[in-house]
């Protein structure tokens, strides 16, 4: 059976195909279907660890529209939430933890993958379901992304705390980033094991590191993921989502560690065509705004994304980050049909 999108990944798409395409948070609030969905679980933590309500959300953006790709329903604060440090969503605020105070305040404690089985099964019913030739996407957050809510107490404009711990304190963060190399993997692998095709990193605050704070705290955590990952399933593709890490995004490209690797949308075609194509898949990277907007500006993004990325097998169409909740569904229809030639 052809997957476009594993395909893609592996090497042994057509070139002369349309990029198979998919989008971050493509289940989400600006479907009403998602909305009602969500209602039935006040809480989001157990929305999230609810199999049946997990999985349902992850397939209803693939009913709607087609999507090449599933994205596994999850939230990256699952796996520190299984570790002991417990996660709140509050509405209009977003994820709240006691933050952390010391780096011993961490560990791999006993009975943490019970925590998160509930993922596990929810990729199991997901497959189940899926059309032969959607591909299943596992995911998780990269180590640095998820030190910066553990450390910041939940979101941060400049992650201030967090680089002063890892610049301060690096054998202090090294620990802490150990335990979620280690415990990363253990939680992408059962993802794998249940019927993941394929998984994303999601690094998305690598773009607060410097230059040299980036290859120690943000590529070399997910290489050692990818690697582990890959001697135990060799056949199964990692892409990397290194947000806002700008020329550094070559040093994620060239090393070999990721089938494919994710830009944002400041990044232009043109160049990720020249620096990053020749290395790896390229996947993204329209504007979600261009999304919400549509019309000729959505487009005019579309149609020059595919021209400089396009056309080679070498693409993978996403956007530059994840839908925001005000998204028009249709323009989500549309932009499918554009990526595909049927529009």
């Amino acid at each position: 059976m052809v997957k476009p999108l594993l395909d893609t990944l592996s090497g042994a798409a057509d070139p002369e195909g349309p990029s198979p395409v998919w989008l971050m948070r493509q289940a989400g609030r600006y479907l009403p279907e998602y909305r009602a969905l969500r209602a039935e679980a006040k809480d989001f933590v157990r929305f999230c660890l609810s199999p049946d309500l997990a999985a349902e959300a992850t397939l209803q953006p693939i009913r709607r529209f087609g999507m090449d790709g599933a994205i596994l329903f999850a939230d990256i604060l699952l796996l520190p939430h299984a570790l002991g440090r417990e996660v709140r969503f509050v509405e209009g605020h977003g994820p709240v933890f006691e933050p952390l105070e010391r780096p011993d305040e961490v560990a791999v404690r006993e009975g943490w993958q019970q925590v998160t089985a509930p993922v596990a099964e929810t990729v199991r019913r997901v497959r189940a379901a899926l059309p032969a030739e959607t591909t299943l996407i596992g995911f998780a957050g990269a180590p640095w992304t998820v030190l910066t809510y553990l450390i910041e107490g939940g979101g941060s404009r400049d992650h201030m705390r967090a680089r002063q711990w890892a610049y301060g304190n690096p054998a202090g963060f090294q620990h802490l980033t150990d335990v979620l190399v280690e415990t990363t993997v253990e939680y992408i692998a059962a993802q794998i094991e249940a019927g993941a095709d394929a998984y994303q990193l999601f690094d998305s605050w690598a773009g607060a590191l410097t230059a040299d704070g980036m290859e120690r705290w943000s590529l070399a955590p997910c290489v050692a993921i990818a690697t582990a990952l890959r001697e135990r399933f060799p056949d199964v593709p990692c892409i990397m989502f290194p947000r806002a890490a700008g020329p550094m995004l070559t040093r994620f490209a060239v090393n070999g560690a990721f089938a494919g690797i994710g830009i944002d949308s400041a990044v232009s075609p043109a160049w990720a065509a020249t620096a990053l194509q020749p290395h790896a898949v390229v996947q993204g990277n329209l504007d979600p705004a261009l999304l919400i907007t549509g019309g000729e500006a959505m487009r005019s993004g579309v149609r020059d994304i595919l021209a400089g990325l396009g056309g080679k097998g070498r693409h993978i169409f996403n956007l530059g980050h994840g839908i925001t909740p005000q998204t028009p569904p249709e323009h989500v229809a549309e932009l499918v049909a554009l990526v595909r030639g049927e529009a």
